[in-house]
């Protein structure tokens, strides 16, 4: 079975832990990472080089178009 690496990059933590919560209920999907702006969130990337990016579009400071 081929794991598939997330990181969630979402500014509201309701929001985040959510998603969270809905991804983990799939066996193949493991939530590497989780930031609350676009900064931590590049930084996430560098390190743990996820399968997928779920992120907010719409964050203050630098979003997720950015």
């Amino acid at each position: 079975m081929n794991i598939i690496r997330i990181i969630l990059i979402e500014d509201h933590a309701v929001v985040r832990e959510g998603t969270r919560h809905l991804l983990e209920q799939v066996p193949d999907l493991r939530v590497v990472g989780e930031a609350s702006n676009g900064v931590e969130g590049l930084e996430l990337i560098e390190r743990h080089r996820p399968d997928v990016v779920v992120l907010d579009i719409a964050m203050p400071g630098m979003n997720g178009i950015e």
